[in-house]
């Protein structure tokens, strides 16, 4: 890129790396040119899950997590990472596991809706229609509040 006349700037924003590096990177390839660079190789540490395993791990976490041996349908960072040790054999913390998720899956976090099994739609319409309304409307429900934590008729709030 810098003898296409690039500018570090450029390169930081093609790469993704930051402007240090670009700048390590620019001062070598004046020094000693593109050779220079030849044996820079990637950045930063291998991942340890292969590209192989991965697809292993993303078809194990698409059947399910009942599917996986877990009683409920519903995936943690703990679960996933221990998909992926009994998969892969490699051990992942979760903030490694949410990482995997995120970087590499492309997934998102999504928090199921939380309904109660015997929710009643209808009674709780009912109840809203009568019982909420003659409570809002019951005498003494618009009168103003005090702030005092005692009531201004006793007698600790005559001293």
């Amino acid at each position: 890129m810098f003898d296409r006349g690039k500018r570090q700037v450029d390169v930081v924003v093609a790469l993704g790396v930051s402007a240090q590096t670009a700048s390590r990177w620019y001062d070598t390839w004046v020094r000693e040119g593109r050779a220079g660079l030849v044996g820079a190789g990637r950045a930063g540490r291998r991942p340890r899950l292969t590209d192989a395993q991965l697809r292993e791990v993303e078809a194990a976490l698409t059947a399910g997590p009942r599917a996986n041996g877990f009683a409920t349908e519903m995936w943690t960072l703990a679960r996933v990472a221990e998909v992926i040790e009994r998969v892969s054999g490699i051990r992942y913390g979760q903030t490694q596991t949410w990482t995997i998720l995120r970087t590499r899956l492309g997934w998102t976090r999504q928090r199921p809706a939380r309904r109660a099994v015997e929710r009643d739609d209808e009674a709780i319409a009912t109840w809203v229609k009568q019982e909420w309304s003659r409570i809002k409307k019951a005498p003494g429900a618009a009168a103003p509040g005090s702030s005092s934590k005692t009531s201004p008729g006793s007698a600790s709030s005559h001293r």
